[in-house]
């Protein structure tokens, strides 16, 4: 599997990931307070440099998928059919990730058939051994 590329910026996303824990890079300014994603130095509402992590439930649904078709990379052909989600977080509408939906944490990306999952279906986050959020139907 590839592993995420870490910037400055997603560092800390990261590190909370790695601990089970997802959180979402917000505004620190008393009068904005603005959740974004992706990280980012600036606030794109208010402009303020100041920010601060907030955890987030890790409840959300499916706003979009697709399942990836050939040519893909090397290390996901094998377990083509699989989906990428867009998951939009229940306490944050505004912030989208995009994930798998898997049937347990580690398990392979095609594990849960493309044809079960539905626009609006509810998901929550689990994290796999390296840390990689991914998305479980909470009503399988």
């Amino acid at each position: 599997m590839l592993a995420p590329v870490v910037d400055d910026d997603g560092a800390r996303f990261w590190e909370y990931a790695a601990r089970g824990e997802l959180r979402v890079q917000s505004c620190a300014r008393p009068t904005c307070g603005e959740l974004r994603f992706p990280p980012r130095p600036c606030c794109p509402h208010c402009g303020s440099f100041d920010s601060e992590w907030r955890p987030v439930s890790g409840h959300g649904r499916i706003w979009s998928f697709v399942v990836p078709h050939p040519p893909l990379l090397p290390d996901y052909a094998d377990q083509a059919p699989y989906n990428v989600v867009l998951v939009e977080l229940c306490d944050a509408p505004r912030i989208r990730l995009v994930g798998n939906v898997v049937a347990s944490p580690d398990a392979r990306l095609d594990s849960v058939d493309p044809g079960r999952l539905r626009i609006g279906a509810a998901v929550s986050v689990a994290f796999d051994r390296t840390g990689v959020p991914r998305w479980l139907l909470e009503r399988p």
